[in-house]
């Protein structure tokens, strides 16, 4: 069974059927991701999920998952009746694609069958899919396999942990997603994940790190509390088994050279550097290197052959990404090493590391896989390139005869924020909006037919610095999985993003039922207010992803399918009370947004409406306390603190009121370092500086406290020069403040010239 193209193929004759008899044509099911080809019949087949059956030990676990899956989501006892039955039929000399199945539905019945397991597995996903809550289907023909093999989704475990039962959770979402690569990250600078038992002190040490700043702090005594934790060997296989009958494989990995800190930690001898370091509390790009001695490639090897026992999977990812190589440079025994071995330079020692590394897995059957990175001074023979800094790295691989997964940080990074609105949780500089995702094109137009050959997969990718919880992770992941999902399976030239967008709000309410966080900003309402009136305001209601049924209220109360559309801008006179949603079919797709339009509003601007002045690496940030429980955000650029007010009614104030946060400046930026711009200080402690514009003429400055209040913040407030006009109010902080740093929470004029 090889798919053809996608065709969204009518029964002409059963539709005719269908309107003489006056029944409504049945319309193209909403399914994540599209099959490679769907022929819809005339309507819809009545289905008894109780009649069940299923030939063959493979169909009966199948059987049994979809069984599962109907109870899990309500549906289990949706049968209008005598319906008709299920059948799961392996057929292993089907003509087919691994992972490709047929499914067909019409009154005598539904059968879904593959020539493996796992394609009966993804004719289960589609089947459920495709069944309302009365249980009914439309009559349909299905013919379907996936276009990558490799359709992956990672998640950093290392940065924050998360519970045996969360990732149980993700696997599951997985594979409705039908995406079947779950790279594990499990070791790096501020934590090592992974029970080594030849090794203990890589988790008793490794795995422990003290926060920055409250974070780190007991909230009663002041003592440090370390963040701790790591998953057990017994963990580990539990986690391998559940994400095996989900056809998922798991891809762990074990950083090296870089990324190496909370390993030099535990065992200081294998460091490049002499002394004794700390699991570390920061962000960002870290020095530490495994040195290149053969007791210390020993211990790798010694760890590799655990987590070999632990994973079945053909690879095994060893990183080899943000290896900066000063600390090689600075050591006398790295240098003599090279000597030794006639290696010419830093780059060239990584690569001859990385290839004693494959010799190694090779030797016990397994496949070395890391960031591109490894291409650099020359790519082990069987290594397969994961590229990460754009598709460059993949195209390169390829043309050289590797495979490749495409992951680029410009499209797949699932840490960056979904959107510009307000309600975003901490995230990385930039957005990767769900559009962004699903437009992205694994194989590069640059590669021949036989390179492309070589792209064996894409995936997405999720860092945790930001995600403190598993509810973050989630939001940071869906909907863009979906977005994922259908790059990685679906055919290439029928990807359509108004057709994907139109099937999203069913994909939301099956997430809703297996209570699957998700990310509600793609789906809420962007509220644009143009209050330079003082007497009228100008709004503007828009969503990202293009729904245009957006519904309002300027009373207070709660939008519904009857209130007010959104036709285009509008005027309102202040005092009002805005709330906002985006409807789909009268259903809400999101809570509704509001926003209070008054005197008071029109002269505040949150950290969150304002401007960053360059905007050089804006990053989305938590404050470090309370030590438990939510915390407060801000968004802040970490190379150039400084937020901007456009048309600031300055001229209508006699002074501004700033309050300001202070939050550990937690990030190591290796050669980024000189990108940092710090505005000389001219008291102790700094001053905040007002201007009229970014490089406009200084309005006033205020000297720092010495430290914030007892709440965090601190409230400063400065008079304004007579005659200042209205205009652009730009505000920064001075000197370098480090391992603190000031960031802006609000700012209010303060009216009464």
């Amino acid at each position: 069974m090889r798919p053809s193209r996608l065709v969204l193929a009518f029964c002409l004759g059963c539709l005719a059927s269908a309107a003489a008899s006056g029944a409504a044509p049945t319309r193209m099911p909403a399914l994540i991701p599209m099959p490679a080809r769907v022929e819809l019949g005339g309507g819809r087949v009545a289905v008894d999920p109780a009649r069940l059956r299923a030939e063959g030990a493979e169909a009966e676990r199948v059987a049994a998952f979809f069984s599962d899956l109907l109870r899990r989501s309500g549906q289990a006892d949706a049968a209008p009746g005598a319906g008709a039955t299920i059948t799961f039929t392996l057929a292993p000399a089907a003509d087919g694609p691994r992972e490709g199945y047929r499914l067909h539905a019409d009154a005598a019945g539904v059968r879904v069958e593959a020539a493996t397991e796992a394609g009966l597995f993804y004719g289960a996903v589609t089947l459920w899919q495709l069944l309302d809550a009365e249980g009914r289907m439309p009559a349909v023909a299905i013919e379907d396999a996936p276009r990558f093999a490799w359709r992956g989704l990672m998640l950093d475990s290392a940065r924050h942990l998360q519970s045996v039962e969360e990732i149980k959770s993700l696997l599951d979402a997985m594979a409705l997603h039908k995406l079947n690569v779950f790279h594990w990250h499990l070791t790096d600078d501020q934590g090592w994940r992974i029970e080594i038992r030849r090794y203990p002190r890589l988790t008793e040490v490794g795995g422990c790190r003290i926060p920055a700043g409250d974070g780190g702090r007991d909230p009663a005594t002041g003592t440090p509390r370390p963040y701790c934790g790591w998953y057990t060997q017994d963990q580990v296989r539990e986690v391998v088994a559940y994400a095996s009958a989900r056809h998922i494989t798991v891809v762990p990995e074990i950083e090296m050279p870089g990324h190496a800190q909370a390993a030099v930690a535990a065992y200081p001898a294998l460091g490049s550097v002499a002394g004794p370091t700390a699991v570390s509390s920061d962000w960002g790009v870290h020095p530490y290197l495994f040195n290149v001695e053969e007791e210390t490639l020993a211990f790798l090897e010694n760890v590799l052959a655990e987590v070999i026992e632990l994973f079945p999977g053909r690879y095994i990812h060893v990183g080899g990404d943000e290896a900066f190589k000063r600390q090689w440079e600075n050591s006398p025994a790295v240098q003599a090493r090279m000597r030794a071995l006639g290696v010419e330079d830093e780059t060239a020692l990584q690569s001859w590391f990385m290839a004693r590394i494959e010799r190694f897995l090779v030797a016990h059957e397994r496949r070395l896989i890391g960031w591109d990175e490894i291409l650099e001074g020359g790519l082990p023979a069987e290594a397969t390139v994961m590229s990460w800094r754009g598709t460059e790295g993949g195209i390169e691989a390829a043309e050289q005869g590797h495979d490749v997964v495409m992951a680029p940080s410009s499209e797949l990074y699932l840490d960056y924020l979904q959107t510009d609105l307000p309600g975003e949780p901490p995230g990385r500089p930039s957005i990767i909006d769900l559009q962004q995702v699903y437009a992205f094109e694994p194989v590069p137009a640059a590669l021949s037919a036989a390179e492309a050959r070589h792209i064996v997969g894409v995936q997405a990718n999720t860092w945790t610095e930001h995600l403190r919880s598993f509810d973050r992770v989630q939001h940071a992941m869906f909907p863009r999985a979906a977005a994922l999902a259908e790059v990685a399976w679906s055919p290439k030239d029928e990807r359509d993003f108004a057709a994907f967008r139109a099937r999203l709000p069913a994909q939301l309410e099956r997430y809703r039922a297996l209570g699957l966080g998700y990310a509600h900003t793609p789906f809420s309402v962007r509220v644009e207010v143009d209050d330079r009136d003082a007497d009228a305001a100008r709004v503007r209601l828009s969503n990202p992803l293009g729904f245009e049924d957006i519904r309002y209220t300027l009373d207070g109360s709660a939008p519904d399918a009857d209130s007010r559309r959104y036709t285009g801008a509008f005027d309102l006179a202040p005092p009002a009370e805005l709330r906002a949603a985006v409807f789909d079919q009268g259903s809400p797709l999101a809570p509704p947004v509001a926003r209070r339009i008054d005197a008071a509003s029109r002269l505040r601007r949150d950290e969150e409406h304002l401007a960053m002045c360059s905007d050089s690496l804006t990053l989305r940030l938590e404050d470090d306390g309370p030590a438990d429980g939510p915390r407060a955000i801000f968004n802040v650029d970490i190379f150039d603190p400084c937020w901007e007010w456009k048309d600031a009614p300055l001229a209508e104030a006699r002074a501004v009121r700033v309050r300001a946060g202070r939050i550990p400046y937690y990030f190591q930026l290796a050669q980024d370092e000189g990108n940092r711009r710090v505005r000389p200080a001219a008291t102790e402690h700094g001053e905040l500086q007002l201007h009229a514009g970014c490089d406009g003429p200084e309005l006033a400055r205020i000297a720092l406290p010495a430290g914030p209040a007892a709440d965090g913040f601190a409230t400063l407030e400065t008079a304004l020069p007579a005659g200042t006009g209205s205009g652009d109010l730009c505000l920064f902080f001075t000197g370098d403040t480090r391992p603190t740093i000031w960031v802006l929470d609000r700012v209010e004029l303060v009216p009464g010239r």
